[in-house]
């Protein structure tokens, strides 16, 4: 799968999202199916929450509307999991993209 989600990505959208996955490395699709569940969840119980993390990823409010809108032809937490997934993808490719290689002769305290 082109721009698939990375350990790292797929790392963070879990702990963001509070998933519960497996130990080992689990599929892009598989982790949108969990993704889609806990959304359901959120949309149901915790909304102020799911918003928050929404903005935190950069989702674009928008789009956000566009996903909630009775509308819309997929289900409210299938589109918010899409956006969720498809702004971790965007993300990948812009670090791809723009990838600055580390300075060499830093001092040890400016470090990160």
């Amino acid at each position: 799968m082109p721009n698939s989600i990375d350990s790292k990505t797929q790392e963070l959208i879990t702990q963001n999202f509070e998933l519960e996955v497996p130990d080992e490395p689990i599929s892009d699709e598989r982790l949108f199916e969990i993704l889609a569940d806990q959304i359901a969840y959120m949309i149901e119980f915790r909304m102020e929450y799911l918003l928050s993390l929404l903005y935190r990823n950069d989702v674009l409010e928008h789009k956000i509307n566009e996903a909630l809108s009775p509308s819309n032809e997929d289900p409210p937490n299938i589109a918010l999991a899409k956006l969720v997934m498809e702004r971790q993808r965007q993300r990948i490719a812009t670090k791809k993209a723009y990838k600055v290689d580390p300075i060499e002769d830093i001092d040890e305290e400016l470090r990160f």
